[in-house]
């Protein structure tokens, strides 16, 4: 079993990237222009600075030229970097979570021949992943606990033509889209099921768009991908035509992506602390009055259990053979993780914004950012009440065999 004495590896990696993010990425994140809600234009200058520190090949193996970090520690990277800004957190996290899976576990080796060393020549090399479509959520519904296929095919179509594929359709709420230079495509083909393409981004047919409401949902310069008769050749097919197993393998990733949000709450907390010991009313800080006293260890409370439940998830990606032999409960964790987290965090963040009384809406204070960060969080992916369903259907032993890809899919 998993236990709570970190490595001196993961000492080392936690503490070098809280120091960067103290000294390069919170002082940029917190500037006055970039405090309100709607315009937070992606630190492109901490990215690539971040990038060099080789968190862009975090996951990837120490084969293939990376770190080689398991979920555990990309979790406490995430954490440590959304601490300092979520976007960056969300972006770097996507890319070295897709580099790890397709260059350690979906290309052949051709493939990753081929299309490794320029990635890792290019610190501003990123990945992104195309797979939700407007409309395709999975939602359990009326479905809850019956048999079958509830998740939408999806809409965007490859056909054959030639040596290669012609796709068309539309993805949305890509994270990286802004910049990536590869995307990793899920569509429907012929034969069926789930086919993944790798598109450059200079593929002609492909266009990316960067606004309207749906680009705000998610952390990490998110847009829409259009394809429009977009030619792909068949070398660029990552698994055999309707077998593709990314909808999985990007599950196993999805505590790293609740480290997001415990980043972002624990930001709100230290910054409600150091407001608490530093404001004095009635002759003292207001730390030593009851009720905020109260309210930050409410707040350290949510934090810690949060933390618990999502390194506990991590821990047991990385190590399914526990649910095997017992050592862990037969229940879907990630899951759990993420009902529980989202909500004990965003209710975390928004108490230490209290904290501050009126204080915290003001728009040269962070507070009202960190809340709408949570928030984000919150409401981002598969609602929490279909999350519940499908835990609930685990529990009574109902096995539904996409429930993984849904879930990483949204």
């Amino acid at each position: 079993m998993y236990n709570l004495r970190l490595t001196p590896e993961q000492l080392e990696i936690r503490d070098t990237v809280r120091e960067f993010v103290a000294r390069k990425i919170k002082p940029a994140a917190l500037r006055p222009e970039r405090l309100e809600a709607a315009e937070q234009p992606l630190l492109v200058d901490v990215l690539d600075e971040a990038s060099q520190l080789g968190l862009r090949a975090l996951a990837l193996s120490e084969v293939a030229g990376g770190a080689g970090a398991d979920s555990l520690t990309s979790c406490i990277v995430s954490e440590e970097l959304a601490a300092g800004d979520p976007a960056i957190a969300a972006v770097l996290g996507e890319t070295w979570t897709l580099a790890h899976i397709l260059f350690d576990r979906l290309m052949t080796p051709g493939q990753r021949e081929r299309l490794l060393p320029p990635f890792l020549a290019d610190e501003r090399c990123h990945i992104a992943l195309a797979r939700a479509e407007p409309g395709r959520d999975g939602s359990l519904g009326i479905h809850y606990h019956q048999p079958g296929q509830n998740d939408p095919a999806f809409t965007t179509m490859a056909i054959r033509a030639g040596e290669g594929w012609i796709i068309n359709g539309l993805k949305h709420e890509v994270v990286n889209a802004s910049f990536a230079q590869f995307f990793v495509v899920a569509a429907a083909t012929a034969a069926g099921g789930t086919s993944a393409m790798l598109v450059p981004r200079d593929t002609p047919g492909l266009t990316v768009n960067e606004s309207g409401p749906a680009t705000r949902r998610r952390h990490g310069a998110c847009g829409q991908i259009i394809f429009k008769d977009c030619h792909v050749p068949a070398e660029n097919l990552l698994e055999p035509e309707g077998q593709s197993k990314l909808g999985r393998e990007i599950a196993r990733q999805i505590p790293q992506q609740l480290a997001i949000q415990l980043g972002i709450g624990r930001a709100a907390y230290e910054a409600a602390l150091d407001y608490a010991q530093m404001r004095v009313q009635g002759g003292r800080p207001i730390i030593e009055h009851q009720a905020i006293g109260a309210k930050l260890a409410d707040v350290a409370t949510r934090l810690a259990t949060a933390r618990s439940i999502i390194w506990q998830a991590a821990w047991a990606s990385d190590h399914p053979e526990a649910f095997a032999d017992r050592s862990l409960p037969d229940l879907p964790l990630a899951s759990i993780a993420k009902v529980f987290a989202s909500e004990a965090i965003y209710h975390a963040t928004k108490d230490a914004a209290e904290c501050f009384g009126a204080m915290g809406v003001m728009r040269d204070m962070p507070l009202a950012k960190y809340v709408h960060d949570a928030l984000i969080c919150l409401h981002s992916g598969e609602a929490n009440t279909d999350t519940r369903l499908r835990i609930a259907e685990a529990i009574a032993g109902h096995r539904r065999a996409d429930a993984c890809a849904v879930l990483a899919a949204e």
